[in-house]
């Protein structure tokens, strides 16, 4: 079968053509650009990029398209497609009828976590030789690639219950046609499948995507909908430190409901039933934290991924596996311990001349909050620049505006890049100078990436720490920041004073 997908270059799209390929498809793809990782993964897989949307693309006529949500209406083959009445369909649709058929879905979902959470569900599931399927939003370290189809075969273990799936439950709409988050098409539930026994993981509910939900009860109502389209057979593992989130599915979800926590958040009326107790970050980066189950110690756990928040994410991971698909938690705690993050997550890209590079996804303020308090952790010593491009339809605008103010708390030095959108209303705009003027003197808006590129070149010395935080490309700033440091004559790059 020959599948085009339209927008490929998305991470989730992207992950989707390589399911296709390994499932022996010919896949073609096209898109504006292939920027790495994604690009260089999609060739490597043997999907045919096509650059920029043409009609000829779609001759011969693909027995399949799927049409991903960053598509408008108006984009040519997407007016060739209804004009000629061609199948097509989004790319949640065609997980659901060609991957998941058959198969039991562990879906990740929430605001933040999702991306890691669903790598370590998988490694987890993997490493208790489940032979999980997975897709996922972004390239975990321990796989190939973003995507797997994994056993098609009906397992032993739980009663002979079919073979798990773990997939990232992206809130954000299906595509132009289908205004519906992705996370409804992967339940058994959505189809009435009542007594289903598929598994979600709710990490946290905190408003993003304010371009499709304009504010916070259209955000709730996403998830109240998840809450109740999850089987009443099924499971939900739910942190009780966010209160947003536990209020949502404890009122709304027929399924079980399990909640799980960090030593000393405020959970209210929700008890954890799995707690983690976050403990030091040693010398070799390695995160230790203390695992409770029903009150009982599990043990003392570690794994590569700093900070609470990958606790966080380390708890939900075990528990899902443990109470969904009967893993053992001596298997959690070795593939923790084996787990070696997602690229783009804390992704350590190069040390040029002593000075640490590291690559992060964050743009949400908790995620920067988050991401620069475990780099600070991680790396006590030296300096610590946090260099900020804001992208998405969210973190352009001023809705976060007091909340990134002390997002950057951990930084000695920050800079700004440029509003990633240049359609943002100027009353909605984040207005980063002003952002800048109240974090002080350690900040600074810049006017492009060639600016921040002289201020780090100019400014970092061996021993400091450059976290470079986008949901983009970051207009290359990653090879070019790394090939400038690695050329600095050597008196340039000793430690400061």
């Amino acid at each position: 079968m020959h599948v085009h997908l339209v927008g490929v270059s998305g991470t989730g799209m992207g992950a989707l053509a390589i399911l296709f390929r390994e499932a022996g498809h010919d896949v073609s793809g096209s898109d504006t650009s292939f920027d790495p990782p994604i690009g260089p993964a999609l060739e490597a897989a043997g999907v045919r990029c096509q650059h920029g949307f043409d009609r000829a693309h779609l001759e011969p006529v693909p027995d399949l398209i799927v049409v991903g949500n960053v598509v408008r209406r108006d984009n040519p083959e997407a007016t060739a497609i209804r004009e000629r009445d061609l199948k097509a369909t989004s790319m949640s649709g065609a997980l659901r009828e060609i991957f998941l058929r058959g198969r039991r879905p562990l879906i990740v979902a929430g605001t933040h976590g999702k991306t890691t959470t669903s790598a370590m569900c998988a490694w987890i599931l993997a490493c208790a030789e489940l032979e999980p399927g997975y897709f996922i939003g972004g390239l975990p370290k321990n796989f190939p690639s973003g995507a797997a189809i994994g056993s098609t075969k009906r397992r032993l273990l739980g009663g002979g219950k079919p073979a798990p799936f773990v997939v990232e439950g992206d809130e954000y709409d299906a595509v132009y046609w289908h205004k519906k988050p992705k996370f409804l098409d992967y339940l058994g539930g959505a189809a009435g499948e009542r007594s289903a026994d598929d598994v979600v993981i709710v990490t946290s509910v905190e408003r993003d995507h304010i371009d499709i939900y304009p504010d916070d009860a259209s955000y709730d109502a996403a998830f109240i909908a998840l809450a109740k389209a999850t089987p009443k057979g099924g499971l939900i593992v739910c942190d009780a430190g966010q209160r947003r989130a536990a209020d949502l599915m404890a009122a709304n979800a027929d399924a079980r409901v399990v909640f799980y926590a960090l030593e000393r958040d405020e959970t209210g009326p929700h008890t954890p039933s799995w707690l983690g107790a976050p403990s030091t970050i040693g010398a070799n980066g390695m995160q230790t934290f203390d695992l409770y189950a029903g009150g009982v110690s599990c043990g003392r756990f570690s794994m590569t991924s700093p900070g609470a928040h990958n606790v966080r994410n380390a708890v939900a991971a075990i528990a899902a596996c443990a109470e969904g698909f009967d893993v053992p938690i001596t298997t959690g705690r070795k593939a923790m311990a084996t787990f070696e993050g997602v690229r783009r997550r804390q992704d350590l890209i190069g040390e040029p001349g002593g000075v640490r590079v590291y690559d992060d996804f964050a743009h949400h303020p908790t995620a920067v909050t988050e991401t620069l308090g475990a780099l600070r952790a991680r790396h006590p010593e030296g300096k610590l620049f946090a260099v900020f491009e804001p992208r998405s339809a969210t973190a352009c605008r001023s809705i976060h505006q007091d909340a990134y103010s002390r997002s950057f708390a951990a930084a000695d030095r920050v800079l700004f890049a440029p509003l990633g959108r240049t359609n943002i209303p100027d009353a909605e705009r984040l207005d980063l100078r002003r952002l800048a003027s109240e974090l002080g003197h350690k900040a600074e808006a810049t006017d492009s990436v060639d600016a921040i590129l002289a201020r780090i070149v100019a400014e970092a010395h061996a021993g400091d720490t450059v976290a470079l935080l986008s949901n983009g490309a970051f207009g290359g700033l990653h090879a070019r920041l790394l090939a400038a440091l690695s050329s600095r004559p050597s008196e340039e790059i000793a430690s400061a004073p």
